[in-house]
């Protein structure tokens, strides 16, 4: 297990390598950049020494190549526009962001696991077929569209829930939630149904219903013990957009997380604030992936035979050959 581990984390290097290469040649191919927001009221002799300071007067391959030299000596650089550290800037908001996707797919696990199981034990039946209507329907909802629609009712119109800030705790923390955990539910509760069916009527169940077990317990522990790696997958890939797919639900409630700050250097040009968070980013949710992985071996006892068959087997290996010898 240790070997797979290291080879996740080494496997960080080129992602890292990619997604900074990809976002730091997209952002200076945009118009303009930092300098152009912040040297309005300079000199023309002063914006010519910031050129020279920043390297804008050399070709970005250039940039780049002293933006990773840095990055491998682990900084990340200074934002232009707020002039701090980017990893202090990044590290300020994201507990904002870890809070708003926590929340939104503990709320999207709390209902979806439980709607599609009663989805597949009805297979075909009325609950059946409007839980499938409803997925569709989450699916087919843009965040932009229901966080707006969200904030009209609720916030204008009813004024129960604040429409934006964290200011006011857990009530700031509804109204973002539901905008994002809405597709997430969407996802796990089609997930959870398609799982739940490919293992509700394998034998083992039919042998445990003949040995008198009650029907609950053989639907949802011995089924949804072995129907879990898909859901397992789809928690740990929906985890992975809600921390770096916030973005929009984060402008639209003025969320104060990573993704309204990548917004920001993107709206500034400023290209190693928005590097840094993409590159943290993608960090965050390789991480995730790697959890989810090592959590296969938890869910599923065979995979937890394979690990311990592997090690006996080394093991033997090792033993007959100091035998040999």
């Amino acid at each position: 297990m240790y070997k797979y581990v290291l080879k996740r984390i080494l496997m960080l290097i080129p992602i890292i390598l990619g997604v900074s290469f990809i976002v730091y040649i997209m952002m200076d191919s945009a118009q303009g950049n930092a300098l152009d927001v912040i040297g309005i009221d300079y000199s023309a002799e002063k914006l010519a020494e910031l050129y020279h300071q920043y390297g804008y007067d050399r070709s970005v391959f250039y940039r780049y190549f002293i933006y990773m030299k840095n990055l491998f000596h682990g900084s990340l650089g200074s934002s232009m526009i707020y002039k701090k550290d980017v990893w202090d800037l990044y590290l300020q908001r994201l507990p904002a962001t870890l809070k708003l996707a926590s929340a939104s797919v503990l709320l999207s696990i709390l209902f979806s696991i439980p709607l599609g199981i009663v989805s597949a034990k009805h297979h075909g039946s009325l609950v059946d077929n409007a839980s499938m209507v409803g997925a569709l329907v989450g699916l087919s909802m843009p965040n932009y569209w229901l966080g707006l629609m969200l904030a009209v009712v609720f916030s204008q119109k009813l004024n129960l829930l604040p429409s934006g800030g964290n200011l006011q705790g857990f009530k700031s923390l509804i109204l973002p939630a539901i905008t994002i955990g809405t597709g997430l539910m969407a996802t796990m509760t089609r997930t959870t149904r398609s799982s739940m069916l490919d293992v509700i009527r394998q034998d083992y169940l039919r042998t445990a219903r003949a040995k008198g077990v009650p029907e609950k317990k053989v639907i949802n522990v011995h089924a949804l013990r072995n129907a879990l790696i898909p859901i397992i997958t789809v928690v740990g890939t929906e985890m992975g957009k809600a921390l770096g797919g916030a973005v929009v639900t984060e402008n639209v409630f003025s969320w104060p997380g990573v993704g309204r700050l990548v917004i920001e250097g993107v709206n500034q040009r400023d290209t190693t604030l928005v590097t840094g968070c993409i590159i943290l980013t993608a960090v965050m949710v390789s991480i995730v992936q790697l959890v989810v992985d090592i959590l296969y071996a938890f869910a599923d006892p065979r995979l937890r035979a394979q690990y311990s068959t592997g090690r006996k087997k080394r093991a033997g290996i090792e033993r007959k050959g100091g035998a040999q010898a």
